[in-house]
């Protein structure tokens, strides 16, 4: 999976810092991702990321591209 943050949605409130810090860091210029393709072991922190993503509370910050 290729993941993404669209920053006109994200809030920056770090939940996906805090649920999967192997894939998001706060960085000077807010959520940045340090994996982009992440890896099938990550997998359940990303989900759960997602799930807690308040994004602008109508829409998720945190895209993901399923590898095809």
């Amino acid at each position: 999976m290729k993941v993404h943050i669209d920053k006109d949605i994200c809030c920056e409130c770090g939940c996906c810092v805090n649920s999967c810090p192997e894939v998001f860091t706060m960085g000077e210029d807010g959520i940045e991702i340090l994996i982009r393709d992440v890896p099938e072991e990550l997998d359940e922190k990303l989900q759960e990321a997602i799930d807690i993503c308040p994004g602008d509370f109508t829409e998720k910050a945190i895209i993901i591209e399923e590898a095809g």
